[in-house]
């Protein structure tokens, strides 16, 4: 009898495959197929914070973003079960996307008046800062 080591050439989705196969902190190349979480920017201006959310081929309804406790979550969850009539399926898969994101608003930010608008496939979250917290102009200071 030989023994023969787990071919990689069909890559692992499971975390149970991989388990014993992988060392122990290396799990860089264990991926999700199911799970996509789209890339993110945040950028800080003199008077406000934009959360930048790349996730194209949604509609802005398909997003849910909301604020509890100064942490900032997106949320978006589809699930396309449409029924036909009149159509029998031998095979089917269904579509299903998910993802979630949360950042945590520091102080200086005014939760009151968050806007967010979703436009070419990047959804924007506009957050203000507190008055006290943006960058005052230039003055200058007569000697006398």
């Amino acid at each position: 009898m030989n023994i023969v080591k787990r071919s990689n050439f069909y890559p692992s989705t499971s975390f149970f495959d991989d388990f014993f196969t992988r060392d122990l902190f290396d799990w860089s190349g264990w991926t999700n197929s199911d799970q996509v979480v789209p890339r993110a920017n945040v950028l800080e201006r003199d008077n406000e914070f934009l959360v930048e959310v790349a996730a194209p081929g949604y509609n802005k309804e398909d997003f849910h973003v909301e604020l509890e406790n100064d942490m900032l979550t997106v949320q978006v969850e589809i699930s396309n079960s449409e029924e036909t009539e009149g159509i029998r399926y031998t095979r089917r898969e269904f579509s299903y996307h998910t993802f979630k994101r949360a950042f945590y608003l520091p102080k200086t930010a005014e939760a009151e008046n968050i806007q967010g608008a979703y436009e070419n496939g990047i959804l924007t979250v506009t957050i203000p800062k507190k008055e006290e917290a943006r960058k005052k102009p230039v003055r200058t200071i007569s000697i006398s």
